[in-house]
């Protein structure tokens, strides 16, 4: 479903996004990314891609709070992946306008410029964050939404838009809500490459709460998901959940991490890591029956190994990691 397709990706440069940049171009699609334009020319991760991946890709440098760039760099796009957003949690107290902006702003634009050129597939990034605290575990599409950050709230604007893009409009988009995904390039932003990057340069792991419980999906599950999204027959208007089902603790996290590293170090708590009593999202654990049902998809890769790879990139990539800083 996804051979000789021509694909948008949002937010191509980052995480997520440049793994599953590296997916469609194995999947066979005709690949183009918006990165947000930059006076450096940067590509972000794409720059981590294969020469030849790098080539076989377009990159177009733009902003999501531009209707008429996305109009125009959607325009004879048969499906777009739409991932372009501000995610960090800590900044959305700082800036939550920013967030709005972006993310609410972003998402209308993507979905409005659909409707008038006839996309033929949207597929739209949500995130568990949406859920907040687990009211009932696990945690399935139907789960209340809260939202307990400005980030969270700005997901939760986003994905209503989506959908009501899909009632009123009968707009093929698909929401793809991810717990927690992990692996290699990703940012310090993040409490996994946070935890590795330290355990490598300090003698002291310093983090936030060690109680909340996460869902962590490895990033090439996380793709495989996407894609197969893209793909699947009558699942527009759906939204479904890419999760493990299985969570643990940042503290769980932080001593396995230790361990596999063969590491003995302390585990301090910082009290300027701490998001605000009533914004922590104690608990996060999938139901994913809905993805594999509709989508034929289950995670593949065991939390091990992904650790493994995790730490592997971290690693080999020290010069993109300040251990010493808290990164918001």
């Amino acid at each position: 479903m996804i051979k000789g397709k021509k694909v948008l990706v949002t937010g191509g440069g980052g995480f997520i996004g440049s793994h599953l940049v590296e997916g469609l171009l194995a999947a066979g699609a005709d690949v183009s990314v918006m990165v947000r334009y930059n006076s450096s020319s940067s590509r972000g991760n794409l720059e981590m891609l294969s020469e030849d991946d790098q080539h076989r890709v377009e990159v177009l440098f733009g902003n999501i709070e531009d209707s008429d760039f996305v109009a125009r760099v959607m325009d004879k796009v048969d499906i777009v992946f739409h991932l372009a957003a501000l995610i960090a949690i800590p900044y959305s107290y700082l800036a939550p306008r920013s967030y709005v902006r972006t993310n609410v702003e972003g998402t209308l634009n993507v979905l409005e410029a659909a409707r008038r050129i006839g996309t033929e597939r949207i597929i739209h990034t949500s995130t568990s964050e949406v859920y907040g605290t687990a009211i009932r575990t696990p945690i399935d599409e139907h789960h209340p939404l809260q939202g307990q950050s400005p980030y969270s709230a700005s997901k939760i604007a986003a994905d209503m838009l989506a959908e009501s893009y899909y009632r009123s409009f009968d707009l093929p988009v698909v929401t793809v809500r991810p717990f927690n995904t992990f692996g290699p390039r990703q940012s310090a932003r993040a409490f996994i490459p946070t935890i590795i990057s330290q355990a490598l340069e300090r003698e002291e792991i310093h983090l936030g709460s060690l109680e909340p419980e996460r869902d962590m999906t490895y990033v090439t599950d996380t793709v495989a998901g996407f894609i197969a999204a893209a793909g699947a027959s009558r699942v527009a208007g759906e939204t479904i959940n890419l999760g493990t089902g299985e969570t643990h603790s940042i503290g769980y996290f932080a001593n396995r991490i230790l361990d596999i590293m063969g590491l003995e170090k302390e585990i301090k708590h910082d009290a300027g890591r701490m998001r605000p009593e009533k914004s922590e999202v104690m608990k996060l654990v999938s139901d994913n029956r809905k993805a594999t049902s509709l989508l034929n998809w289950r995670p593949r890769v065991a939390l091990e190994d992904g650790l493994r790879q995790s730490i592997d990139f971290v690693d080999s990539h020290r010069d993109l990691y300040r251990s010493n800083v808290y990164t918001v």
